[in-house]
């Protein structure tokens, strides 16, 4: 009988980076479930993008180390297990939404089709349209189907619905809680909290570069606060009142 495999798929230990002489990340250790939405929450500056860059290997760590399902992360990657929302994509600043879709589901063995899921996100609205020319959350829409479009059984979004009206903020709620229901496993940075609300299973807020409170909505609001009440409480405001 094979082993059962373990209820958190992605376990970050201790991480630690300085970049431009900043310590970005420090002692940062967190742990995803496997089919959950994990929400990281924190201020601008506090280290989460930074963090989803060291967990789909675009940084390396100075010390400690990130695990997807018991691997390094190089080696998931390389096995197509793993898939990435950017907060932009500059890179592909030319070319069209359903070229760039198509170019990404090529690279897969098994991709999802790629005019379905363009037509569940509104994709052919502006499928003419260069990258570059899209208002920011088209831009945040293609992103997020290439992202997916290669079945990653886990995926980082960054800040998903950011510039999305609030009929497309919906209708990614809908898909991200269809793609848990599927046995996805959706890390997920957001500064709404009412998103992290509506969708997160675990939540872990974030400040100076490492975890300063984790916990589940209901075990983090209680008591009468919200969960912003008790964001604001445990980070630090960049900007004086």
């Amino acid at each position: 009988m094979p082993p059962s495999r373990s209820s958190v798929v992605l376990r970050a230990s201790d991480l630690r980076l300085e970049l431009g002489g900043r310590t970005v990340l420090d002692g940062l250790s967190l742990e995803a479930g496997r089919g959950r939405i994990t929400a990281l929450l924190g201020p601008n500056g506090a280290g989460k993008t930074t963090f989803i860059r060291c967990c789909t290997g675009l940084l390396r760590p100075d010390a400690g180390e990130v695990r997807i399902d018991g691997e390094p992360v190089r080696a998931a990657l390389a096995r197509g297990r793993v898939g990435v929302m950017p907060q932009d994509s500059g890179a592909w600043s030319g070319i069209r939404p359903l070229e760039m879709l198509r170019h990404l589901a090529g690279l897969h063995a098994s991709p999802l089709p790629v005019d379905a899921l363009a037509e569940r996100l509104g994709l052919h609205d502006f499928a003419g349209t260069a990258y570059r020319r899209l208002s920011g959350g088209q831009k945040q829409a293609v992103n997020l189907a290439g992202a997916l479009v290669g079945r990653p059984e886990l995926v980082f979004l960054d800040e998903p619905t950011a510039g999305m009206d609030p009929h497309t903020r919906r209708a990614v709620w809908e898909l991200l809680r269809e793609l848990r229901a599927a046995g996805v496993s959706v890390l997920l940075t957001t500064h709404a909290m009412g998103e992290a609300e509506e969708l997160a299973d675990q939540v872990h807020i974030v400040d100076a570069g490492r975890v300063r409170l984790s916990g589940t909505v209901a075990e983090l609001a209680g008591q009468g606060d919200s969960l912003e009440d008790v964001f604001l409480r445990h980070t630090t405001a960049r900007i004086r009142p």
